[in-house]
């Protein structure tokens, strides 16, 4: 009976020492579940694999071709032609989508949110990307103010 008793108590101990060892590392962990600031698929392409540079040139999204590819921010960006890679080079932060290439109107309350590459808008020579149709409709009746919004809470998402 005793022993009975003895060996209860160590696999409580035990399993107490586990879950209390589980958490210490948890907490080590949590810089790795920070946001990411550029939006990548799970192989590390940005904005879906979409050229960023086509938006300002072509004034439509363009998917990108992989033999184009440049790495900026720990991404890779694809490009439908090497000169629009090459424009992206020169200037990333120019055709580089606000807010990593998250949704707009998602950081402009507070969070992130995936996005659509064929939902987007440029405004003031930014290009500003949204989840979906209805979500940018969102967006769209109050752009200055969901941007004055965006611009101030993407610095505490990044640290969050």
């Amino acid at each position: 009976m005793m022993s009975e008793l003895m060996l209860r108590r160590n696999e409580k101990n035990t399993v107490t020492a586990i879950l209390i060892m589980a958490g210490f590392f948890l907490l080590t962990l949590s810089p790795a579940f920070a946001i990411e600031p550029i939006n990548k698929t799970s192989d590390g392409v940005a904005i879906k694999g979409y050229d960023p540079v086509a938006y300002f040139i072509d004034r439509k999204p363009v998917k990108g071709r992989g033999e184009f590819e440049y790495v900026w921010m720990g991404a890779k960006w694809h490009f439908s032609s090497a000169d629009h890679r090459d424009l992206f080079v020169k200037n990333p932060e120019k055709y580089a989508p606000q807010y990593g290439g998250y949704c707009a109107y998602a950081v402009s309350r507070g969070s992130t949110a995936d996005i659509d590459p064929e939902v987007w808008t440029l405004v003031a020579g930014k290009l500003y990307l949204n989840l979906s149709k209805k979500i940018r409709d969102k967006w769209s009746k109050d752009i200055p103010g969901n941007i004055k919004k965006a611009d101030e809470k993407w610095p505490a998402i990044l640290k969050k």
